[in-house]
């Protein structure tokens, strides 16, 4: 009765998880549970289900938080190694549904910040190490990814865009809701066809040609397949655009380099905590692209000002505006120092044919009211979708054609 009792309850919680989702892998994930309640042989489809990106990896401290808080005996190995590490800490590094903080934030970045010892984080590791993963495991790992095709109604407009909403880390329901309504505005302002899905299942080749851009709109957490990275990647160097806002850029651990390295071009290392949100002025650079034209350079906005671990300008970007840190404190957490000098705040780059443009700008949601963001992000729209001034070649920016 006790394993009826398990099964039962094992059902009900992937059922939440997997609403939505396609016979193929409903039958697998009953499986699974059957699996986990009864030591049943797991069959090869458990595992092969959905190619999500760690799903075979061994525990360790660079799991995301998340996968360790699903499996109890990870979560056991932890508290009798270091009993004091996850004392204390909020609910949403705990939390084994996403999305949540937890899914971005791993031990070893955790350790870090609370101050752990070297030997006791080694003993945790190899702790870690030695427990299997088994496919229910795999199945945890992989609910929170999706793979079933959306059903998306193109409307009439040009360019085409996708706006992707889909987060498995943090997720800022006002921003995400005040650049969703202002880029509903600008579609209608402008004659665009825009189209907006929270789905990975929506970032296949044969949808992703029906469009001359992706916006990602604060997206945070790993949220693609390794069959979706792939198709967004080959969209990227066949000529495709990306606009990425905000929080797609501000995870403090990355599980896709070529997303954060290539596609943005610096990984984020912290923002303002007294006061999080500051004034700050805006330098705008004049380019080839029109991006951050006819905005008066030296504009005050009010935001959450990221820094970076790396200048993006000295990784090939071509920078569109940059903060300047005498205008506010770049001082985060526990004092961390967060001045770059140059400190590029929105820029592009071209990864072969394909155009990225990334803005930190977009936490607080009044920013979508501000009239130079929005021309920002309009101007930077129109160019990622192909309709700027320049276009990419080759990885290289260069005037546009006809």
């Amino acid at each position: 009765m006790r394993r009826v009792t398990k099964a039962t309850s094992a059902l009900g919680t992937w059922r939440k998880r997997s609403s939505g989702t396609g016979l193929a892998r409903a039958c697998t994930a009953i499986l699974v549970v059957l699996v986990a309640a009864f030591g049943l042989v797991a069959p090869v489809d458990a595992r092969t289900a959905i190619d999500c990106p760690l799903r075979d990896q061994a525990y360790s401290l660079d799991s995301p938080l998340m996968d360790l808080m699903l499996k109890p005996e990870a979560r056991a190995a932890i508290e009798r190694e270091a009993p004091a590490l996850l004392q204390g800490l909020p609910p949403m590094l705990l939390s084994t549904e996403a999305p949540a903080f937890s899914a971005v934030m791993t031990l070893r970045t955790l350790g870090s910040m609370r101050g752990s010892a070297a030997e006791e984080l080694q003993r945790i590791d190899r702790a870690l190490n030695a427990l299997p993963v088994t496919d229910a495991d795999r199945a945890a790992r992989c609910a929170r990814y999706d793979t079933d095709r959306p059903p998306l109604a193109i409307a009439k407009g040009k360019p085409r865009l996708l706006l992707f909403e889909k987060m498995t880390g943090f997720r800022d329901g006002p921003s995400v809701e005040a650049a969703n309504a202002a880029l509903r505005d600008m579609a209608t302002r402008n004659g665009w066809a825009l189209v907006v899905s929270d789905k990975g299942g929506a970032i296949t080749p044969s949808i992703l040609r029906e469009f001359d851009a992706v916006i990602w709109n604060n997206v945070s957490g790993d949220v693609l397949t390794l069959t979706q990275r792939r198709a967004f990647e080959d969209y990227i160097a066949n000529g495709g655009g990306y606009v990425g806002i905000h929080g797609s850029g501000g995870d403090p651990v990355y599980f896709w380099d070529w997303y954060v390295d290539t596609l943005i071009g610096a990984r984020f290392a912290g923002h303002p905590m007294d006061p999080q949100f500051q004034d700050a002025r805006v330098l705008f650079e004049s380019g080839a692209s029109a991006i951050g034209h006819e905005l008066a350079s030296g504009v005050t906005m009010n935001d959450e000002w990221y820094s970076f671990r790396n200048n993006p300008r000295k990784g090939g970007a071509t920078v569109i505006a940059t903060l300047d840190e005498s205008s506010y404190s770049p001082v985060g957490r526990g004092g961390q120092d967060l001045r770059m000098g140059d400190h590029p705040i929105a820029w592009t780059r071209c990864i072969g044919d394909g155009r990225s443009f990334y803005s930190a700008i977009g936490h607080r949601p009044e920013i979508y009211s501000d009239a130079h963001h929005v021309k920002l992000l309009e101007q930077a729209i129109a160019w990622a979708a192909g309709t700027g001034k320049t276009q990419c070649r080759a990885g290289r920016e260069v005037a546009r054609s006809g």
